[in-house]
């Protein structure tokens, strides 16, 4: 039976909850990075900040002007976000955290990692390349939340727009390209081995989000016939 009623979407983020985004996260961010280097002079964390900053920044303003619902949509787990997304979640986040300091450590402070120039170099690139592909899933897809559920009180739709025509998951594609580039740009190599761990954990959270939509999502089995790739075209 179709649905009659009107779309709801997410309500909006409390001016408390801004300003706590806003002085919050840029706190976090520095505490994570140069407390664990045991400095602020330490000039790679200054450069990967400004990078982060600058990519962020763009990408904020993009979708401020082409999918502004995305906010409201992203600031919070939403009410039916399934629980086994939450058990999850409560792994992958601190798992994807954990990349900076151990970076910071590595790099900052003991200088483990004799990373090549050209190694950070992609680091960098792929820092950019999943801020970009990221930003591109949410600018066409109005429905990308932080947890997985049906949005049924917003009409949930298939996207098989923009990056969604190339593989099921683009956001999660600009997420594996954020874990290995943040490790690599701070010049770390045992920062990937919580990359890898995120990143695994990841894979695991597609695949079973990719069976839910299949099984309640309507159109999304026929939309899988027409895309076949999770995240890695020719592959998975």
């Amino acid at each position: 039976m179709a649905n009659t009623e009107e779309p709801r979407d997410p309500s909006p983020m409390s001016p408390g909850m801004v300003v706590a985004y806003a002085v919050g996260l840029p706190l976090v961010l520095l505490g994570l990075i140069f407390l664990p280097a045991g400095t602020l002079a330490w000039r790679p964390g200054w450069i990967f900040l400004g990078v982060l900053v600058l990519g962020f920044g763009v990408s904020a303003l993009v979708l401020a002007r082409v999918n502004p619902v995305i906010y409201r949509a992203r600031s919070r787990i939403q009410a039916g976000t399934k629980r086994w997304d939450k058990a999850l979640l409560a792994l992958l986040l601190p798992t994807l955290v954990a990349i900076l300091p151990v970076a910071a450590l590595d790099a900052g402070r003991f200088h483990a990692s004799a990373v090549p120039a050209w190694a950070v170099l992609a680091g960098y690139l792929g820092v950019l390349a999943g801020i970009g592909v990221t930003g591109w899933a949410q600018a066409v897809n109005p429905f990308f939340e932080p947890g997985v559920r049906i949005q049924s009180e917003r009409h949930q739709r298939v996207i098989d727009g923009g990056p969604y025509r190339f593989v099921r998951h683009p956001g999660y594609v600009g997420a594996l390209f954020l874990f290995f580039g943040m490790a690599l740009a701070l010049g770390s190599f045992w920062a990937l081995v919580p990359a890898t761990l995120a990143a695994a954990l990841l894979v695991l959270r597609t695949a079973w989000e990719d069976r839910l939509l299949r099984a309640e999502l309507p159109g999304y089995a026929d939309y899988a016939l027409q895309v076949r790739w999770r995240l890695l075209p020719g592959v998975w």
